[in-house]
């Protein structure tokens, strides 16, 4: 029997070398940096001027439990409103009617094009536009009285959202084979029963893991709120803050609950993308 190297003489011998592990240099350079760089940051905690006693303290503080029932309760109505808006901007994007195609493009242009914070102040300050809110001679409100702080960024987020999600939305009935769609036609099913019975089912694939970012981005932007005196965990712990002075130990206490919000959400839209995504070759 020959050996690789008789029967290839061009192939060099290496039976008498010694075979050594590959060192990955900068892999270690790159762990001693991030470990310096977190020790330094976790001294310049533990020696900086916080009073870690107070942290604890507000942590559980009644005003900023309910600020945080409040971002929850908020983000869930901005995104309920939110998909809600964005279903229907994305059939309306998709369909072959002129008009309902450019009043979908025009929604998702204006309400993505300006800041969440411009429309948050919009819509609080809407009585200088709209003094009152109703139907000429049958009723009518007074708008200052009926746009309050939590019914203003619901619209300002809800309503922002939608412009996002309508995209993703779209992208995921993009996704769906044309033949779909022809094939539900072929039996009968109206537009509308072929995307509730077929299109979206297959769709979800592609939709929920944006969907999910952006259900997670929202807990965050419910702070923006905070402007408008939406009492959520932000502007709740401004509130202490101000009379008290301890401004890091409040902003670390809203960012401790931030984090715990997120951090339930996150498995939460994995098991989502793991059932959607069975037998797709998806989140297994």
């Amino acid at each position: 029997m020959t050996t690789p190297a008789a029967s290839h003489p061009s192939l060099p011998d290496i039976s008498g070398h010694t075979i050594v592990a590959e060192r990955y240099w900068g892999r270690w350079v790159a762990v001693a940096i991030i470990t310096v760089l977190i020790a330094a940051l976790a001294r310049a905690f533990a020696v900086g001027q916080i009073e870690w006693a107070f942290v604890g303290q507000f942590l559980t503080a009644k005003s900023i439990l309910d600020g945080l029932a409040n971002t929850i309760l908020m983000t869930i109505g901005a995104m309920t409103l939110g998909i809600v808006l964005g279903v229907v901007a994305a059939v309306m994007r998709m369909s072959p009617n002129p008009v309902l195609k450019g009043v979908a493009m025009g929604y998702a242009w204006l309400f993505r094009g300006t800041p969440v914070i411009l429309q948050l102040l919009l819509w609080f300050n809407l009585a200088l536009i709209f003094p009152t809110l109703g139907i000429p001679g049958l009723f009518s409100f007074r708008t200052v009285d009926v746009m309050t702080p939590a019914v203003a960024a619901l619209l300002g987020l809800g309503i922002n959202q939608g412009a996002y999600t309508s995209e993703v939305m779209r992208a995921g009935m993009l996704s769906v084979d044309v033949g779909q769609y022809e094939a539900a036609k072929s039996i009968g099913m109206t537009r509308l029963k072929a995307l509730r019975r077929i299109v979206f089912p297959q769709a979800m694939r592609v939709i929920i893991p944006p969907l999910g970012n952006e259900f997670i981005g929202m807990v965050k932007l419910t702070s923006l709120a905070s402007v408008i005196q939406y009492s959520e965990i932000l502007h709740n712990a401004q509130n202490i803050y101000y009379a008290n002075s301890r401004v890091i130990e409040l902003l670390i206490v809203a960012a401790i609950w931030y984090l715990v919000v997120v951090s339930v959400l996150t498995p939460a839209q994995m098991l989502l993308e793991r059932h959607y995504g069975r037998g797709g070759g998806v989140g297994r």
